[in-house]
């Protein structure tokens, strides 16, 4: 057995930030009234959070690469009949990180052009119909429920594994490494200061446009005619 570095630092923050956005948006939007403007917030730290998932993919470490996790209909097959071997995310793991990010992004996206009907408005619900937003809101909603299965399902894999399987999956996300056999990998190697400086700034640059701030404010409305009696 060794000691590998599994998880880089961006990664883990990565994962327990969206954990917080997650819940403070979920807690925010039960509350309502005045908490609606923290559900946005948490949206958009959510939008942040994702949209540097995505680049970190490209550009991050090994084992948080989509080039090294994404699996195979081969991967899969060996991973059914219990043959599968390899550090970073099994099959099975991999494809539910794409399903929590699509779904978390579905919902972060829709929510920046939804409405609650009463008062509040996304940031970005001028730049389309009343009609749409109403649409995307309706999805937003519906799709809550999908959220909760899918973290359900995944935090019973993680106790599954950690309880049953004695595969610890909580330690290394928290420390960044685990210990495998010698064959099975080696440490994560890449994403530098560098590239989590280019990954941060493009989602930074992506939370600034999905606040809204760009977005010019309507034009003011033409004064009354005055009645000057005549």
């Amino acid at each position: 057995m060794t000691s590998i570095r599994l998880w880089d630092l961006p990664l883990r923050a990565f994962h327990w930030l969206l954990v917080i956005a997650v819940c403070g948006s979920l807690v925010s939007i039960k509350l309502g009234g005045e908490w609606m403007v923290w559900h946005e917030r948490f949206g958009l730290a959510a939008v942040g959070l994702l949209s540097f998932r995505l680049i970190w993919g490209f550009i991050g470490s090994t084992y948080a690469r989509f080039s090294v996790f994404l699996p195979g209909p081969g991967d899969l097959k060996s991973y059914i009949q219990g043959k599968w071997q390899g550090a970073g995310h099994n099959p099975l793991g991999a494809l539910s990180v794409l399903a929590m990010i699509a779904l978390f992004g579905f919902q972060a996206v829709t929510g920046l052009f939804a409405n609650d009907e009463i008062s509040f408005n996304g940031p970005l619900y001028p730049l389309i119909s009343s009609d749409l937003s109403d649409t995307l809101s309706g999805w937003h909603r519906q799709s809550e429920w999908f959220l909760y299965g899918l973290v359900a399902l995944h935090i019973g894999a993680v106790m599954f594994y950690t309880l049953v399987r004695k595969n610890n999956l909580i330690k290394p996300m928290v420390t960044g490494k685990k210990s495998i056999s010698d064959h099975l990998g080696r440490s994560a190697e890449g994403g530098g200061i560098g590239a989590f400086v280019a990954a941060f700034c493009l989602s930074a640059v992506l939370v600034g446009l999905a606040s809204g701030e760009f977005i010019p404010p309507p034009p003011a409305p033409e004064p009354a005619p005055q009645d000057l009696g005549w």
